[in-house]
């Protein structure tokens, strides 16, 4: 009988861990919400504007007094970073610094659509350099010794690289020290802002299919 007892009381407590861990859906709304917010807001806003250049034009220009309905960008960066926060709390596995630095990715892209371009020049500048900065580093303090998949070093830290890239090229281009004299502002901005609001869902994504196969 006692050796039967061991059996029955482990076999639950090793399913319990992975449920425990897992990111409930919730996390995967807010994960799904996150790019649908921030690339359908500049795709509708972009659309509603009788001349736009988005290879040029930058997306917080599209929040300014001077665009027709500047509240549809605005929402759409309020509502990417608040559903950064919302997945942050829920992705249990991920490290304390990397679920921080998600979150901080969060409030600051919240502070960018509070603070438009062309009323708070500063206050939009230093939330905007906060939020590119964190949202490009959370994967990599996402990692894990003996993490797998993204959770792995060998897969996030080349994640963080590839972002932080493109926020350079995106700054580049931006100050218009690049050969075309900054012609690709708008691409650079898009490409890195849409990266960026993919990577929480591909790792949310990942860790529920991970859970589930355990």
């Amino acid at each position: 009988m006692t050796s039967g007892s061991p059996r029955a009381t482990s076999s639950p407590v090793r399913h319990a861990l992975p449920d425990d861990h897992r990111p409930p859906w919730w996390a995967l709304v807010s994960s799904v919400v996150a790019p649908v917010a921030m690339i359908g807001g500049w795709t509708l806003s972009q659309a509603l504007q009788p001349s736009f250049d988005p290879v040029r034009d930058t997306i917080s220009d599209l929040a300014t007094a001077g665009m027709v309905a500047p509240w549809v960008m605005g929402a759409g960066l309020a509502v990417t970073g608040i559903a950064h926060c919302v997945t942050a709390s829920g992705l249990r596995e991920v490290p304390v610094a990397g679920r921080a630095f998600l979150v901080l990715g969060g409030l600051a892209t919240f502070a960018v659509a509070m603070f438009p371009s062309d009323t708070h020049p500063q206050l939009h500048g230093i939330s905007a350099a906060v939020g590119f900065g964190a949202l490009g580093l959370w994967p990599a303090l996402a990692a894990r010794r003996g993490g797998q998949g993204v959770l792995s070093a060998k897969v996030a830290v080349p994640v963080s690289v590839v972002l932080l890239a493109l926020v350079g090229v995106f700054v580049a281009e931006l100050q218009q020290v690049t050969p075309d004299d900054g012609a690709l502002t708008g691409f650079t901005e898009r490409l890195v802002a849409g990266a960026q609001s993919l990577w929480p869902l591909v790792v949310t994504v990942a860790l529920r299919r991970r859970r589930r196969a355990v």
